[in-house]
């Protein structure tokens, strides 16, 4: 971890010495140009960590909010996935090409197996593997990957996976999964960490953050940070936007961390991967 006090400044090291900002904002549901004024709103507010995907069918609206605004590219950090209909060793190079194009840039700092296809995710990865070593991407991993999923990968694959970006939450909390990658120095980022917003009126977050005097969302995304987790949180609203990224001047205690853990009920808001395949 490299810690800092702002949404560009709070970092994880990956296991291969890239950092990635631990606060990023997520995109999916934002299709087109519905993504255009978060991403710059965000880029506003100090983020430097875009998620997308080709699923998301909004890359070059974020490509463009991206060039737009007035932030380096090399100070983005722009993750994507390549999409279940994609994979295949010849199939993702092809995707991530089509990727790099709707984004308008030349690389990728991350790019994710966005679900474990059953006979293709080794492939799919494989591809990701040459993508790195020919320097097209600075990092790559996994997404919904469970821990007998890491464990085929780990079997057969020759860079290890720098993140496993899975959903994430106090209601959601997969603790097994989390301490798993964590020995493994694989980084967990949670994606909707706020279950989607079903879990903002829980009475524990309520009352832990009237005590920090943060709002709900904020607890929740600092639990995340504490946890040695990334978070994406997904908004199009400025002011959901800025909340979420003031999240880096206060801290949990044992007692509110441990509460936050007791939140778990198995709330999943996506498909379970456990069964996916």
């Amino acid at each position: 971890m490299v810690k800092g006090h702002t949404a560009s400044s709070f970092r994880f090291r990956l296991n291969n010495g890239v950092e990635v900002p631990a606060l990023g904002l997520g995109t999916y549901k934002l299709p087109g140009e519905q993504a255009y004024a978060p991403v710059r709103m965000a880029l506003d507010c100090g983020y430097r960590h875009i998620d997308t995907a080709s699923f998301y069918e909004n890359e070059e609206a974020i490509g463009r909010a991206v060039r737009e605004s007035e932030v380096p590219r090399e100070e983005v950090f722009i993750t994507s996935k390549v999409w279940n209909t994609e994979q295949g060793f010849e199939e993702t190079l092809d995707a991530f090409d089509s990727t790099l194009q709707r984004l308008g840039t030349d690389y990728l700092d991350l790019y994710l197996v966005h679900w474990p296809v059953t006979d293709k995710r080794l492939d799919t990865y494989r591809a990701l593997e040459r993508l790195y070593k020919d320097g097209r991407v600075r990092a790559i991993g996994v997404s919904n990957f469970t821990v007998r999923h890491l464990q085929e990968l780990y079997s057969a694959c020759q860079v290890m996976p720098a993140v496993n970006q899975v959903e994430m939450s106090p209601f959601l909390f997969q603790k097994d999964l989390l301490e798993h990658c964590q020995v493994r120095d694989v980084l967990v980022t949670a994606f909707s960490p706020l279950g989607r917003g079903q879990t903002l009126g829980d009475p524990v977050l309520a009352e832990v953050g009237k005590r920090h005097r943060k709002t709900p969302a904020q607890v929740i995304l600092r639990w995340c940070l504490q946890k040695g987790m990334a978070a994406i949180p997904r908004s199009a609203d400025i002011g959901h936007i800025r909340q979420n990224s003031q999240i880096f001047g206060f801290s949990l205690d044992q007692d509110d961390m441990a509460r936050l853990d007791l939140l778990h009920s198995g709330l999943r808001t996506t498909t379970d991967p456990d069964t996916f395949d």
